[in-house]
């Protein structure tokens, strides 16, 4: 009897993968013309250390967009994971600071800080596999489902937080992660941390089994079911996934700004929906890449930076931005469907 991976195309078919690529070339011709856009109009743009800037400003967003993107192309959505980026960090802060604080926002669990990130990070697999219960099990759209999940990750930070932040009575530890640089230079673990997923990533959806049978259930789920793929299991490792590099990403904030704050990570779960809907990954779910979501993110990134270097307001940013990732989407769709003629 054959085996199920004996009956999966490669990834999925060689048509598919030839429009990935295509789409992912088109996206980053267009982050480098972006780029090279905003060197003319904006002063002293062009630069190599702006270049650094523009991917360790936004390595919290772009790790986000790791787990959203393989979502996604399963033809799932994840808007929770900006909840659980402040529900892990303020989670990771209570359960480091001391038993014997001045009040009670300085007062906490008092446990050693690698039992307190364990205990973090836990809490954030939980909202994930509440995901995975109410959309596998009960069969509610995923996007209701996170939204939900999204808002009671962030209502229980913010309990916790008495709507404050707790940022006291930390031991010493606690800020070593989230500011410790590499290789002699300005660069930190959060970024190298961030590289090393993407690459994991990038593997992942090229090589390996996983990565197939996820764009195989986001192109025809009922194929995939009676081919014998177990949706459900597959699904609930993707949000497992996905909630456990938000909650690494919130952990390491924390440790960043020697805080939990209930308000970290606010609107970071469109942040990582965009950048992947800018890389080309389809919201109906079967295509797209980690590559094309990456420079979405670089897209965004130099909108960005150059609207705050032309000094606009952040209503006229807000307006650009979303101008710019409607034009990216539309040109993808049309140079796609162009091409395929």
């Amino acid at each position: 009897m054959s085996s199920v991976t004996d009956t999966l195309p490669t990834r999925p078919t060689r048509s598919k993968m030839s429009d990935e690529g295509f789409i992912s070339s088109l996206v980053a011709a267009v982050a480098i013309s972006l780029f090279l856009i905003a060197s003319l109009l904006v002063p002293n743009f062009f630069q190599w250390q702006n270049v650094v800037n523009l991917v360790t400003n936004n390595w919290a967003v772009i790790a986000l967009g790791v787990g959203v993107s393989f979502l996604l192309v399963s033809g799932n959505f994840d808007l929770s994971v900006g909840g659980i980026v402040a529900l892990s960090g303020v989670l990771s802060v209570w359960f480091a600071q001391s038993t014997e604080g001045a009040n009670a926002l300085s007062t906490g669990l008092g446990l050693p800080y690698g039992l307190a990130i364990a205990c973090a990070l836990l809490g954030a697999l939980a909202i994930g596999a509440l995901n995975a219960l109410f959309v596998v099990r009960f069969g509610i759209p995923s996007i209701i489902v996170t939204l939900g999940t999204m808002m009671v990750a962030r209502g229980i930070a913010q309990v916790i937080t008495h709507g404050s932040q707790r940022n006291t009575n930390l031991p010493e530890a606690f800020g070593y992660l989230g500011n410790l640089s590499v290789f002699g230079t300005s660069i930190k673990f959060p970024v190298v941390l961030m590289g090393l997923l993407l690459v994991v990533a990038i593997f992942v959806e090229r090589k390996m089994v996983f990565g197939r049978i996820t764009y195989w259930i986001g192109a025809n789920p009922e194929a995939a079911t009676l081919s014998g793929i177990d949706r459900a299991r597959h699904i609930t490792k993707l949000y497992l996934f996905s909630a456990g590099i938000a909650g690494v990403v919130g952990i390491l904030l924390a440790s960043e700004y020697k805080s939990g704050f209930s308000n970290r990570g606010l609107l970071m779960e469109f942040d990582a929906l965009v950048i992947a809907l800018l890389g080309g990954v389809a919201i109906a779910g079967g295509f797209g890449s980690v590559i094309g979501m990456f420079f979405g993110a670089i897209i965004l990134a130099v909108v960005t930076s150059a609207a705050t270097g032309l000094v606009l307001s952040p209503d006229w940013q807000f307006i650009l931005k979303a101008v710019a990732v409607f034009l990216a989407i539309v040109t993808q769709t049309w140079a796609l469907a162009r091409r395929n003629k």
